[in-house]
């Protein structure tokens, strides 16, 4: 009898590590607290990098998993005439612009979806 409960507790402990680890692969790795889907990402309107002559580096602090990178990314591609891509091994983001924006407006929006601008770099063009 004893062998019995033995086997079903064992049985139930890997039924939720199953059911943990598909979670994790549909959904992804929640760092930041957020266990429901993730946000579907937000693609710039305009995706000719032509039409972008300006280009922004900026080093974020938080940025901890896939989807903080998506929602930096999505808080600043929800702004028109800009084109973000977050790293997150460099815990950067590129920012391709369509005029020239002041880091403090940067650090406003970055702000507001929970995270720290660090520096802002403006790359010039030859």
């Amino acid at each position: 009898m004893g062998t019995i409960v033995i086997i079903f507790i064992l049985l139930l402990i890997v039924a939720l590590a199953v059911k943990s680890v598909i979670h994790r692969i549909r959904h992804g790795s929640a760092c930041c607290g957020e266990r429901d889907a993730p946000e579907k990402k937000i693609h710039p309107a305009d995706k000719d990098k032509s039409h972008y002559p300006y280009k922004y580096i900026l080093s974020v602090d938080g940025m901890h998993c896939s989807n903080c990178t998506r929602h930096v990314e999505n808080a600043l591609n929800s702004i028109d005439g800009l084109w973000a891509s977050a790293s997150l091994e460099k815990k950067s983001v590129t920012v391709l612009s369509k005029r020239e924006v002041d880091a403090a407006d940067f650090e406003s929006v970055i702000r507001e979806a929970g995270y720290t601008v660090l520096s802002v770099m403006k790359e010039t063009s030859c």
